[in-house]
């Protein structure tokens, strides 16, 4: 359970860590476009006092000024936030609180992984699987069970049915334990000891093959999402960016050659920053896909704590019946 946990709380920081590193490198780009369009909307007033520009024109100029800074506020305070939720995560303070950040995620590997065998790995390598046989083994043989006869030594398996005490008044009276009475014969009594054991045993056999089940798909769930933004982010780092690189220098061009207006200009320019910023996302995405991945064929996905719970739930009912 312990393990489980600190897997589980080292995806979180990786999650939360990438997720504050692109929206900082977010809040740097539109940064930059926020301090090109202020200058391009001082020039313009300057243009329009000359009566170089019109008015029209310099109002388009200001207002994708006045947009861009209030994105760049936006995006601000989503950094803001997320290096605090990184700060939570990994439960830092005082002095610990002034640590520094990338100013932009790693760049992509030159290929993805390759993980053909992807659902063996998983249940190879998760921990919940490797702790659910360490405690299937555990009480089996704390029933005694043995592969070669898949019988209960009874004598061994040290359950303990209703017991009998007195109250102050002399009374007796009974613990619950199973629905059977006290006065069975010893045969029969035991052979009740070997169904709940048995019920016992393959209750927890079926909790771990249903995990098991569950783990290879999420596996499989998690490398199809891995090459899915693997391959979103290589589209956007070498077909969308380089085109809007040749888009963006061919309207400028144009506009200093006065062949296009600035409406067109400040069009291309917005689309430039979408798509910048879509594909700084992706990228983030691609990080967050390979943390998930991770966390698929090692563990740590979901909470020990809830997974205890469940297993808590589960192994009670046999007592119940």
């Amino acid at each position: 359970i312990a393990l489980s946990e600190t897997l589980r709380v080292a995806a979180e920081a990786r999650r939360a860590y990438y997720r504050a590193v692109a929206a900082r490198e977010l809040a740097g780009f539109l940064a930059q476009a926020q301090s090109g369009a202020e200058t391009a909307a001082n020039l313009a007033t300057r243009l329009g006092e000359t009566g170089g520009m019109n008015k029209l024109d310099q109002a388009r100029e200001q207002v994708f000024y006045a947009d861009l800074t209030a994105q760049l506020a936006a995006a601000r305070q989503r950094a803001a936030s997320e290096r605090e939720a990184l700060i939570r995560t990994m439960g830092l303070w005082g002095d610990d609180l002034a640590f520094k950040m990338a100013a932009a995620l790693p760049p992509l590997p030159s290929r993805p992984q390759a993980l053909p065998d992807i659902e063996t790995e998983a249940v190879r390598r998760h921990v919940d699987l490797k702790i659910g046989r360490l405690e299937l083994d555990a009480l089996a043989k704390s029933y005694g069970l043995t592969q070669a006869t898949r019988f209960i030594n009874v004598l061994d398996a040290g359950l303990s049915a209703k017991t009998t005490r007195e109250k102050a008044t002399g009374e007796k009276i009974r613990d619950r334990g199973f629905d059977v009475e006290l006065q069975i014969p010893i045969f029969d009594f035991g052979e009740v000891r070997i169904r709940e054991a048995e019920a016992t045993y393959m209750h927890a056999v079926n909790r771990l093959t249903e995990r098991a089940v569950n783990v290879r798909s999420e596996a499989r769930d998690a490398y199809r999402s891995y090459r899915s933004a693997y391959d979103i982010t290589m589209h956007y780092q070498k077909e969308v960016l380089p085109l809007r690189k040749i888009i963006s220098d061919e309207t400028l061009l144009r506009y200093n050659g006065m062949l296009i207006d600035v409406f067109a200009l400040l069009a291309e320019a917005r689309q430039r920053i979408a798509a910048t910023t879509a594909a700084i996302e992706a990228k983030r995405d691609f990080w967050l896909a390979t943390t998930n991945l991770n966390t698929a064929v090692m563990g740590g996905g979901v909470s020990a704590r809830s997974e205890t719970a469940l297993a808590s739930g589960a192994a009670a009912e046999p007592a119940q019946h």
